[in-house]
């Protein structure tokens, strides 16, 4: 098996450490467009094969797609972070060009590979990655929602004192601090409605410290995070190429499920060795269904920005 991250940054090069760790894959490539970036960084993990215990190859590369051929997932992190003054047509304008032209060079060498879209606005890279290369609804994903549940999870179990492995939670939705929606209704503590044991106020608290969970860490850090969306993209290579069947919320196209078509939001799906292999429909509230709708109009808003491109 064979997996090519492009963009070498802290969170394809988190990625792709962890999907070393891990091993998932017998071959992985690291590509970017800056000289001797990726090519320094796979060196620095091949020097810790030994010391962790993986047997994966990893190899660096600048600019040369030759390279990435026969990739059965390609994780795409590459593009520009907002920067100040920057407006939100303007971020999605520069990292449009840039997904769609790396989409474009990885399926002249890898057309059966299934694509992991981390690039930002994430939702709206996903259906650009969708629409431009014309691939199966299926082999298209976007990561924020597995981050985003993980962060939820996180933040429950901060509140409960127990262990997150405990506990099961979904974020769906736009990957974004306004658009995201973690439905405490439906999170459970081993089997056990978490609501049963939390105030009203420390549910409100919970969601609303989990849609700001980026903005918070990019606050602390000065950056973007990148070991848990390093780690949410691990999991996913995980389960396509184990074709484990896991349960994740991702960013994927809607035809008709959750009221929405022609749109990529984060939903439950199941993961396999196919991509996304069903979406999973759980049974919103009025209210809830009422947000989703919202998130879904603020998501549109950023997808009709690619009709001027």
């Amino acid at each position: 098996m064979k997996v090519t991250v492009v963009g070498a940054g802290a969170v394809g090069a988190t990625s792709a450490d962890n999907i070393a760790r891990m091993g998932i894959c017998r071959r992985l490539v690291l590509l970017d467009i800056k000289e001797g970036l990726a090519e320094g960084k796979a060196q620095d993990m091949m020097q810790t094969a030994t010391l962790l215990g993986f047997d994966t190859k990893i190899t660096g590369v600048t600019g040369d797609y030759s390279k990435t051929a026969d990739s059965d997932v390609v994780v795409i992190t590459s593009g520009l972070p907002r920067k100040p003054g920057m407006t939100r047509e303007e971020l999605i304008t520069v990292n449009a060009g840039i997904v769609k032209n790396v989409a474009e060079n990885i399926l002249k060498h890898s057309p059966n590979a299934i694509l992991i879209i981390v690039s930002n606005p994430m939702d709206t890279m996903t259906y650009l990655a969708l629409k431009a290369t014309g691939l199966p609804k299926n082999r298209v994903i976007g990561m924020g929602g597995t981050l985003d549940s993980s962060r939820f999870k996180y933040q429950l179990s901060r509140r409960l004192r127990c262990s997150p492995l405990d506990l099961n939670g979904v974020v769906i939705g736009g990957h974004g601090d306004t658009t995201m929606i973690p439905l405490i209704r439906h999170a459970a503590w081993n089997s056990v409605p978490v609501t049963d044991f939390l105030s009203q106020e420390q549910q409100d608290e919970i969601v609303k410290d989990t849609m700001v969970g980026g903005a918070t860490l990019t606050g602390l850090l000065g950056t973007s995070a990148w070991y848990a969306p390093g780690a949410a993209v691990a999991v996913l290579v995980a389960s396509i190429l184990r074709d484990e069947k896991k349960l994740r919320s991702c960013s994927v196209l809607l035809e008709g499920e959750y009221g929405q078509r022609d749109i990529c939001l984060g939903v439950p799906v199941v993961i396999g060795k196919t991509g996304w292999e069903k979406i999973i429909d759980l049974k919103l509230s009025e209210e809830e269904q009422e947000t989703f709708n919202k998130s879904a109009d603020f998501v549109r808003s950023m997808n009709d920005v690619l009709k001027t491109i």
